[in-house]
């Protein structure tokens, strides 16, 4: 039956008392990968000095910021949980990087030895290109096996697969600003500024326009239904990224000329792609919000009024000023929460439609409407917290406070007909 039980979910009742979440493994996993973020550190720091790591160090952050915060800023109608997001950064700057260091100096070893002065070359473009995405390409691999609730679709791929990349480009800036400051120091190179032009100023988006090859496959696997699409679409990312990763390197090793060629004919095309596939991923997003959320409405979990709020990303950060103003901080987190709360849910309904979730989805959606229902108790009792969804004519100052829904059963909609002894009900045409 597509994955959904034959008979219906037992009537569910909210619980209002979070439970318990486990926090050792978590803090493990976090000293592991910072463990290795320094040892790592500590290798650079041994080969070009302790000082010119630490400026290196202070010049890699310059670039990284920017490029986090634009993730983030994709990473708009469902933020995802900062600690993961922290576990993905800390796993490409400690444990990609340390792999691909001690694996690429191995295989630039060899190649040395058997080439007779093309081994750096060698693992640049061999070596780098497919150890360096696959210990990236791990950490989103290790997220579809084990926290594919996270996952709901190609833009989280792209945002994990962004910030675990940008962790590595700022561990493997420090290696590379480190040399040149040292270089300097003796007397050789043109010291940082060169090397900052390429990697910071040029090129800070390479590593995580490569990754988000692998992070778009996951995506479409987490989206997909039980089938082969699951396996060889990870696959094929990692294949995609693997292969700009090696031309990308080439091109660095060749004559200048030929470097500013390829800037120009496939970082500057693969940035624009990236961005027309963000935006079109987005507007997927919002047609599902507007899809799902009126049957929220009718089964009482959101108001009428909000439904438009909720499905524009504009509206809501109107929404969320207003809040602030009214009720201060208080008030725009708990706007916050029951936003992003209704879009958990919203995603959520939409996958189980498509039959891409296991058979645990009803225990899953039950608690997501739990967390909703809280999300808006919790608004409303700050106080003028949760006006209503649309601007009156006079401004948002006329707006009165949304009494609470009542939320009522929901029957979740399977993909092409209800379940035996479920109640008949239409949902909206979903046009996606």
């Amino acid at each position: 039956m597509n994955g959904y039980p034959q008979q219906p979910p037992a009537p569910y009742v909210p619980q209002f008392q979070q439970q318990r979440r486990g926090v050792l493994g978590p803090v493990i996993g976090l000293l592991v990968l910072g463990l290795c973020g320094l040892i790592t550190v500590g290798i650079v720091a041994g080969d070009v000095g302790t000082g010119p790591a630490i400026g290196a160090a202070f010049a890699a952050m310059l670039p990284v910021v920017p490029v986090v915060a634009t993730f983030l800023w994709i990473d708009r109608w469902e933020p995802e949980p900062p600690r993961l997001l922290l576990f993905a950064f800390l796993w490409g700057g400690g444990f990609a990087t340390l792999v691909a260091l001690i694996v690429n100096s191995t295989f630039g070893a060899i190649a040395e030895a058997m080439s007779s002065g093309s081994g750096d070359v060698l693992s640049s473009v061999i070596s780098a290109p497919i150890v360096e995405e696959g210990a990236k390409g791990l950490f989103l691999i290790g997220l579809l096996l084990f926290r594919r609730r996270e996952l709901d679709g190609v833009v989280d791929g792209i945002v994990y697969a962004g910030l675990c990349a940008a962790g590595f480009a700022f561990t493997e800036n420090i290696l590379y600003f480190g040399k040149a400051i040292a270089d300097a120091h003796e007397g050789a190179g043109g010291g940082l500024l060169p090397i900052f032009v390429i990697r910071g100023i040029l090129s800070p988006f390479a590593h995580p326009l490569f990754t988000s090859m692998t992070g778009i496959g996951v995506g479409i696997a987490a989206m997909a239904r039980p089938g082969v699409l699951r396996v060889i679409a990870p696959i094929g990312g990692y294949l995609v990224a693997v292969f700009l990763h090696g031309l990308w390197n080439l091109s660095a090793s060749m004559p200048e000329g030929t470097f500013v060629l390829s800037y120009l004919l496939i970082m500057v095309p693969l940035f624009a792609g990236m961005i027309g596939v963000v935006l079109w991923q987005r507007r997927r997003e919002r047609r599902v919000l507007q899809a799902e959320l009126p049957a929220f409405a009718q089964a009482g979990f959101v108001a009428p009024q909000e439904v438009e709020l909720l499905a524009d990303l504009a509206a809501r950060k109107r929404w969320l000023n207003a809040a602030k103003a009214r009720s201060g901080q208080a008030g725009g987190k708990a706007v916050r929460a029951y936003q992003v709360a209704a879009t958990e849910l919203a995603f959520l309904r939409h996958r189980m439609a498509r039959g891409s979730v296991g058979t645990d989805a009803y225990q899953w959606h039950n608690e997501l409407v739990a967390a909703l229902a809280r999300a808006r108790a919790g608004a409303v009792a700050v106080s003028a917290a949760l006006p209503p969804a649309h601007q009156l004519p006079g401004g948002w100052a006329q707006a009165q406070p949304v009494a609470p829904a009542q939320p009522h059963p929901m029957p979740v909609p399977p993909p092409h007909r209800t379940p035996p002894g479920w109640p008949q009900q239409q949902f909206p045409p979903r046009p996606y």
